[in-house]
C-alpha cells in the first residue's frame, strides 16, 4: 500500500490539507462595520465553508488511501477530490477579494498542492488500471 506512488500523492494532499489549517493563505485589512480597518488572516479555519471543504478533502484523501484494492472507486473519489480542491481554491480567492490590500502568504501554495496530489494520484491509479487490464488480456 505505501509503496504505491498514488499513496504518496494522496499523503501529500492530506498533509497539505492539515497545513492549511495552521498557516495563512492571505493576510490583509478588512473593513468593519465601524469603518475601521482590522487585520484579517485567511486560512482554512477562517470561513465555515473552507473549514468544511478542507476537512472533507482531508478525510477523502485518507479514505482513498485505504481503498487500494478498488481502483475504479479510487479513481472516482480522486475526481471528487479534484472538484473539492478547485472549489477550495475558488473560495480562497473570493475571501482574498474581500480584503483591502491583500498580501499572499508563502503558504498559499498549499491548496494547489492538494489539487496536484489528487491529480497525480488519479493519473497513477489510471496507469495501474490500464496495466491490470492489459495483463488480463494476456491470460
Amino acid at each position: 500500500m505505501i509503496q504505491r506512488r498514488q499513496t504518496l500523492w494522496l499523503l501529500l494532499s492530506a498533509v497539505a490539507a492539515v497545513l492549511t489549517f495552521m498557516f495563512p493563505f492571505v493576510t490583509g485589512k478588512e473593513m468593519l462595520k465601524t469603518n475601521i480597518p482590522a487585520d484579517k488572516v485567511v486560512d482554512a479555519g477562517s470561513n465555515f465553508f473552507l473549514l468544511i471543504l478542507t476537512g472533507a478533502s482531508l478525510i477523502l484523501s485518507t479514505i482513498i488511501i485505504f481503498l487500494f484494492k478498488e481502483r475504479k472507486q479510487q479513481m472516482q473519489l480522486c475526481l471528487l477530490g479534484l472538484l473539492l480542491s478547485v472549489i477550495i481554491i475558488i473560495l480562497y480567492i473570493l475571501q482574498m477579494n474581500k480584503l483591502i490590500k491583500p498580501v499572499l502568504a508563502l503558504f498559499c501554495v498549499l491548496p494547489f498542492l492538494i489539487l496536484t496530489g489528487y491529480y497525480m494520484a488519479y493519473r497513477d491509479i489510471r496507469k495501474d488500471e490500464k496495466l491490470v487490464k492489459s495483463l488480463d488480456k494476456l491470460r
